[in-house]
């Protein structure tokens, strides 16, 4: 039988999706349980502390056509995204294998997509959210989009390259396939500390 937000029981949900970087190979991806009752700042909370990201820049969510960003009185907007603010996950997304995308540094384009793999009743003793799985760890922030993250994997790989130094000495080592489930759900029981 195929479940919708809307046709479950009437308990709290936990949305299960996939969580994936556009245009990276090997795929860095991440796999999320949420609450359904998930604003969309507070998931793009989630989004920076699974990807690693430092939330230095504006981001938008996209579903179909429409755009979701918080709005800012000073940035010239084209009318056209909605405010995200109050707008729950639920509301976006009902539908098992329905999938949408976020944006994250609008210079960098890291463009991610994100699918509902499941409508699953919570569990009690487990605090939401949290990260399930996952491979290979988030580029650094401010690195160039997926050119310069490509450049700097082959810059910090390469002693010989002209911008070792200068991209050693930037972020220091960096390891693009670490993956560390405990340290990721620490952080976000640090982040989101009331259980939902």
């Amino acid at each position: 039988m195929r479940y919708t937000a809307f046709s479950m029981p009437r308990t709290p949900l936990v949305y299960q999706m996939k969580l994936w970087l556009c245009d990276i190979e090997p795929l860095i991806w991440r796999r999320l349980e949420v609450p359904a009752e998930i604003t969309l700042p507070r998931l793009h909370l989630v989004i920076q502390v699974v990807m690693a990201w430092e939330d230095y820049h504006l981001h938008e969510f996209r579903v179909g056509d429409q755009r979701y960003e918080i709005h800012d009185p000073e940035n010239l907007d084209d009318g056209q995204a909605l405010d995200e603010r109050g707008v729950k996950l639920k509301t976006i997304v009902r539908e098992v294998g329905s999938e949408f995308n976020y944006l994250y540094d609008f210079g960098d384009g890291w463009e991610h997509a994100l699918r509902l793999e499941a409508i699953l009743p919570t569990h009690a003793s487990v605090r939401y959210p949290r990260c399930l799985d996952g491979a290979r760890s988030g580029p650094p922030e401010d690195v160039g989009g997926g050119p310069g993250y490509e450049e700097y994997l082959e810059a910090l790989a390469d002693p010989d390259h002209e911008r070792h130094e200068e991209l050693l000495g930037w972020r220091g080592p960096f390891d693009p396939e670490k993956f560390d489930l405990k340290l990721i759900n620490r952080r976000l029981a640090r982040s989101f500390r009331a259980r939902h």
